[in-house]
């Protein structure tokens, strides 16, 4: 009687099958990741909309205490230069009581001025609100003492409708030794821009300077009202101001398409890139009379 043997051995994949599975894998991967990169930056920018919503609301609670706007940069005289001298604080310190950060705002000494280096520790704190998920621009090395990080600030004051310098004259909400009160905002305080996002990546002073690293104008976003193209935007971004420049700069973010802008009335929009420029400064005027409607941006 004949038997035949069973044998146990087990077929493998041949190497056609594992790159078959392999590019399935990839393709895969290239269908999803794309998803993915959106949904947090969905995430992100949801993020950075609750940063300004609590801007808005620490503005809104300091302007009933006080009865005004903090002002968006304290100096004995102006216009601002983009300079390390100079008292320079900024309306974002005037705000850390109300953004649960009383603790940074008792050890910031005001009448030393931003840049002293008893202010270090102040200025090297993160604080959280100040800054934009989507940014890369969170921090710089200080040239005053190279065991600290200066913190950089993501959003910025309105100080003017268009390209001028940081001065007492100027039209926006946050300005030298401003003290703006609600009622002073004949525009509405719906259609008046507060604080906007901006990039940074060629700050110097950090998010307690009352300088262009927390002050912008409303004259570009992006560059768009500049004429300039992306490979120029990119190439001015990061190169850094001259010192002592009174050029200020327009607004700008790391999101598709457009900013996230809190108005003076807490509210949050996003606000296209394609964006009117006359209307876009508009918003950023106080005081210029013009009708403006929630359609228009």
């Amino acid at each position: 009687m004949r038997i035949h043997a069973i044998s146990n051995r087990q077929r493998g994949f041949t190497l056609v099958e594992l790159l078959v599975v392999i590019a399935i894998i990839g393709i895969l991967v290239g269908l999803l990741l794309p998803a993915v990169q959106a949904a947090r930056e969905a995430a992100r920018r949801m993020q950075c909309t609750n940063n300004l919503a609590q801007l808005g609301l620490a503005s809104h609670n300091f302007e009933f205490n006080y009865g005004f706007l903090p002002a968006g940069v304290s100096n004995p005289d102006g216009p601002i230069r983009y300079e390390p001298v100079g008292n320079h604080t900024s309306w974002t310190v005037h705000l850390l009581p109300y953004l649960e950060q009383s603790a940074a705002y008792k050890l910031f000494n005001q009448e030393l001025g931003v840049y002293a280096s008893e202010n270090l520790p102040v200025r090297s704190a993160a604080i959280p609100t100040l800054m934009c998920a989507s940014s890369p621009d969170q921090y710089m090395r200080s040239r005053q003492a190279e065991d600290l990080t200066i913190r950089l600030s993501s959003y910025v004051g309105i100080h003017h409708a268009t390209e001028a310098p940081i001065d007492t004259t100027n039209n926006g909400v946050f300005f030298l030794n401003s003290s703006i009160r609600f009622n002073e905002i004949t525009d509405g305080l719906t259609n008046t821009f507060l604080i906007s996002e901006k990039r940074g990546s060629s700050d110097r002073f950090g998010w307690t300077s009352g300088t262009r690293d927390t002050l912008r104008n409303t004259g570009s976003i992006n560059g768009v009202g500049l004429a300039l193209s992306e490979e120029e935007l990119s190439k001015r971004e990061k190169e850094s101001l001259p010192l002592g420049s009174l050029e200020v700069g327009g607004l700008g973010s790391y999101h598709t398409g457009g900013i996230n802008v809190v108005n003076c009335d807490g509210s949050v929009r996003f606000v296209s890139q394609s964006i009117d420029v006359t209307i876009l400064q508009n918003l950023g005027n106080r005081a210029d009379g013009q009708l403006i409607s929630s359609d228009d941006y």
